[in-house]
């Protein structure tokens, strides 16, 4: 029985446990993040000269804040986080911080530069003409 208990907690203490890492992504918001889900990739549809204003319009719209990778996954941050990532929605960032129960809790943010697309698409554009 002591095995078996053992072997349970174990199991939980990993499924709730926090990892550190470094990730790079954009911090965006839900709404724009929703429209281009079905790409690949994040960078197949945001549109670097585009993506600032209209993260910022949606956000302000209401839109939650979110992380969102390179492989185009979101990830939700806590209330501390957005405090830190706010001054670069809509830019794309290296990100330091604890990922815990699909949470990212932020401990650094940089902005770097944005590609341009490596395939042109007009999802960002005519999802953000219908403002």
């Amino acid at each position: 029985m002591k095995k078996l208990f053992a072997v349970a907690t174990l199991v939980a203490l990993c499924s709730v446990a926090a990892f550190a890492g470094q990730w790079t992504g954009y911090i965006s918001d839900e709404k724009c993040a929703s429209a281009g889900a079905k790409s690949a990739k994040a960078s197949d549809w945001i549109n670097p000269k585009a993506f600032e204003s209209c993260a910022q319009k949606c956000a302000k719209e209401g839109s939650k804040v979110i992380f969102l990778t390179e492989d185009n996954k979101q990830v939700a941050l806590d209330a501390d986080s957005l405090k830190k990532v706010m001054p670069l929605l809509g830019h794309r960032v290296s990100v330091t911080g604890t990922m815990e129960n699909g949470t990212l809790k932020v401990d650094t943010v940089t902005g770097i530069a944005m590609e341009a697309q490596s395939k042109p698409s007009d999802l960002e554009q005519n999802m953000h003409g219908s403002h």
